[in-house]
């Protein structure tokens, strides 16, 4: 078997410890979704998913067609799959002939829907998603008011699965009022819709930020997404949520996800020599430098030169010199014993020491979710306890 030159490992009982936490937080009367866009916030749609499933995870949202067909082809439960963004008119009769539900977010979408389910002969499972002032997505008051009269109409086609919309930034509490104005039209346009003609279905508001500060957000499901991999959305979030009623308990997320690789050379570089391409790094000192296998086509941002460090045998060593395509060089001189060969830390523990996701993009201004989002869907990934 080929060796990595960098791989991933996701942590079992870290991903069952924030799920069992969110869900505490959120109650058992409310369905915990896991959001796995963008290949699971970059832990990977096939592995992550089956290892969702065994933690009890039996609802999963993505963004597109394509990623739901990865996620049905790894799922090893009855589990239900939301179509939440991109699915061609052409697409429809898949996601319907496959029993997954999606968005509406147009009336162009909901003809398609119907006439999907006609031809495939059973229902469209679909979730209006509204317009409440984000302006992006969404059905206004008068096409809700139009797709409502449709479903009444047609319900052996569509099936009202669930209403929705997304928070404009509830990870920030300078959109604080924005966010109740729209937790508020929510409201206002769900009261609108005659449950009678429709049937019961399902409200949805919130992902993580909303699911843990705005209780009144949290509806039927919250959709879990940077939270149930170990992160808090914003340090904001994290103060907010620790000053309310939770602040008796510690919560505490553990990263699900490490990124590691090896010493693939060792050379002792001259004082006054240039390291690398160009000339951002010059030694001062007779230095100790390592060639590590990962570089900005791995997710390695180019920008982290002469920033990052990197975790050798629990000391942290600074990337000195350009990231390259495959390779970075690090100082290990402070690190006597090191070895080719030895364990490298991007992203996880070693030692007493952690490189966490939050600093690992802090230093370039990257949120969170870009680092994770950014990570090669090649790079191997493995599960470990």
């Amino acid at each position: 078997m080929v060796e990595p030159s960098s791989w991933i490992e996701i942590s079992t009982s870290a991903l069952r410890d924030n799920i069992r936490e969110l869900k505490r937080i959120i109650g058992p009367r409310i369905e915990f979704c896991s959001v796995v866009k963008a290949n699971a916030y970059g832990h990977g749609l096939a592995e992550f998913v089956p290892l969702a499933e065994q933690c009890g995870v039996r609802n999963f949202g993505v963004f597109s067609a394509e990623e739901a067909a990865t996620l049905i082809e790894y799922r090893t439960a009855a589990s239900d799959v939301m179509i939440m963004g991109a699915l061609e008119s052409s697409d429809v009769g898949w996601a319907v002939e496959n029993g997954l539900s999606f968005w509406v977010f147009d009336l162009g979408r909901l003809e398609a829907a119907e006439k999907a389910a006609a031809r495939c002969g059973r229902p469209a499972r679909i979730h209006l998603e509204l317009e409440t002032g984000m302006y992006r997505l969404g059905l206004s008051a008068r096409s809700l008011a139009a797709a409502v009269q449709r479903i009444s109409r047609r319900p052996e086609k569509l099936v009202l699965e669930g209403v929705c919309s997304h928070l404009a930034g509830a990870e920030s509490s300078a959109n604080n009022h924005r966010i109740s104005s729209q937790i508020e039209v929510f409201q206002e346009r769900l009261a609108a819709i005659p449950t009678e003609k429709v049937g019961g279905f399902k409200r949805h508001l919130s992902g993580s930020a909303a699911g843990l500060i705005f209780p009144a957000a949290r509806g039927d499901m919250v959709r879990f997404g940077i939270a149930h991999y170990g992160f808090w959305p914003s340090l904001e979030t994290r103060m907010t949520f620790l000053e309310g009623k939770h602040r008796t308990r510690k919560t505490r997320f553990r990263r699900v996800m490490s990124w590691l690789s090896r010493l693939m050379d060792i050379k002792t570089v001259p004082a006054g020599k240039f390291v690398g391409y160009g000339n951002s790094f010059l030694t001062t000192r007779k230095t100790r430098i390592a060639a590590v296998p990962a570089g900005y086509h791995h997710g390695m941002e180019r920008s982290q030169s002469n920033l990052g460090h990197v975790l050798v045998r629990g000391l942290r060593c600074p990337i000195v010199g350009i990231i390259n395509m495959n390779m970075m060089s690090v100082d290990i001189t402070h690190v006597p014993d090191a070895r080719v060969g030895d364990e490298v830390v991007i992203i996880g523990h070693q030692g007493r020491d952690e490189i966490t996701v939050g600093e690992f993009g802090s230093r370039t201004k990257d949120l969170t979710y870009e680092t994770l989002a950014r990570l090669n869907a090649n790079l191997k990934r493995s599960i470990v306890e």
